[in-house]
């Protein structure tokens, strides 16, 4: 009984760390309003280190437009969803919303929810 239960431990532990595919930790900025989106997502995952992953894939920054191009090749709905630390400045953004820009592909912010339900004020 006890192995029983031992297996079935671990099998929840181990369910439990694949259910979320974003585990880049990052603090993302707030906003009051949320938007679902429903079309080909890239998702572009920048630290507070500036380490760039693309789909959770590490990159360099010399490569990034040409992996965006990849991702976002042959559908002209595909959406990139950018996650940056909030530490980062806003030039790190621009930088990357400049490459979306060359590659006219359409980029969206990824934010979070206010916990305390005052939208930041």
């Amino acid at each position: 009984m006890n192995d029983i239960m031992f297996f079935l431990m671990l099998f929840f532990l181990i369910i439990s760390t694949l259910l979320n595919p974003n585990v880049i930790k990052l603090n993302l900025p707030s906003s009051r309003n949320n938007q679902a989106i429903h079309h080909k997502e890239v998702v572009l995952s920048i630290t507070k280190d500036r380490q760039y992953f693309v789909d959770n894939k590490p990159i360099a920054i010399d490569q990034l437009e040409a992996t965006l191009q990849s991702g976002v090749a042959n559908n002209a709905d595909a959406i990139v969803i950018i996650r940056c630390d909030n530490t980062l400045t806003v030039q790190d953004l621009v930088d990357v919303l400049q490459i979306g820009n060359k590659l006219k592909v359409k980029m969206i912010l990824a934010t979070k929810t206010p916990s305390n339900g005052t939208g930041g004020k």
